[in-house]
């Protein structure tokens, strides 16, 4: 995620964000990651971006969270 340039949560070592004008937030538990943006685009770049590097499955847009 740092090489992506998201930095990382002092508080929450699980969660990464990109600032800028529409910022990307990654939460990532285990083998799981949530990506959230107002921004639809900046979430399909992102999951382009992990696709060439990794075997990822896409489940879609979260339907629940547990836990929150």
């Amino acid at each position: 995620m740092i090489k992506a340039r998201y930095n990382r949560c002092e508080y929450n070592s699980c969660i990464y964000f990109k600032q800028s004008d529409d910022p990307t937030y990654l939460l990532l538990y285990v083998n799981d990651m949530l990506i959230v943006a107002k921004n639809k685009t900046h979430v399909q770049k992102f999951k382009d971006q992990l696709k060439k590097k990794f075997d990822i499955k896409d489940l879609g847009e979260a339907k629940k969270i547990l836990g929150m």
